[in-house]
């Protein structure tokens, strides 16, 4: 396990979406990204909720906005070095991401993600 200073790891995070196309970050609507820094769910890394875009209609209105979370201490767990952290993070980033565009989880793997 490898320790990640909190305000790094929310860094890192910035930076995965910083790091997403252009064109994504203007087609993410209603969506907040945090970091919880405690241990998560079993055997997740991050977290999608809400609606996905492609399963919003026109009566989607009014309501809270999509989360994904990304769990510090889940990730850290799974590397080794700071550069392991950093591209798990980004993986981490765009898996979630996927999901907020209605992209499942098999599609997620086989792409990589």
């Amino acid at each position: 396990m490898v320790e990640v200073d909190p305000e790094q790891f929310e860094l890192m995070v910035s930076e995965a979406l910083d790091g997403l196309p252009a064109e994504l970050g203007e087609l993410m609507s209603n969506v907040a990204v945090t970091v919880q820094h405690d241990p998560g769910p079993a055997g997740l890394l991050g977290l999608y909720r809400g609606v996905p875009l492609t399963r919003r209609s026109s009566s989607y209105a009014g309501v809270l906005p999509d989360r994904i979370t990304i769990y510090r201490y889940a990730v850290c767990a799974v590397c080794d070095s700071d550069t392991e952290v950093v591209e798990q993070v980004r993986r981490t980033v765009i898996h979630e991401v996927g999901h907020h565009f209605g992209i499942g989880d098999a599609r997620l793997r086989e792409l990589g993600y």
